[in-house]
């Protein structure tokens, strides 16, 4: 009973600690395989926006898989992120469906520019 009261409260208890297993698991990248995971997740925080924690959850689990898939088999960074890392970024993230912050700007922008056409017709 108190879990579920904390989990309305915080949040997800069971995705916390999925995303503190994918935080250790890009922390255990060798070079330069960490540095890219880092570098690529600061980016997803600020331009991915995803808010649903079960969508976010599971895209970092599958960012993680491909680092360490690659940290195997010795891909390089390039071959994976290709000449766009940004592109690449912007590609992952759009592959993951969920509620992202900038939903409720973009609804609150079309109302607020319906109410102003309608008060110039008025």
């Amino acid at each position: 009973m108190a879990a579920k009261w904390i989990e309305a409260l915080t949040g997800s208890l069971e995705q916390k600690k999925q995303y503190k297993q994918y935080k250790a698991r890009v922390e255990a990248l060798p070079e330069p395989y960490g540095t890219a995971a880092k570098a690529f997740e600061r980016y997803f925080m600020y331009y991915g926006g995803v808010t649903d924690g079960e969508t976010l959850v599971r895209m970092f689990g599958d960012f993680a898989d491909l680092w360490e898939r690659a940290a195997v088999d010795g891909t390089p960074v390039s071959a994976i992120v290709g000449d766009d890392p940004v592109e690449f970024a912007e590609t992952f993230t759009q592959a993951y469906g969920g509620t992202r912050w900038i939903d409720k700007e973009r609804a609150r922008l079309v109302k607020a520019i319906e109410n102003a056409q309608r008060e110039e017709l008025r």
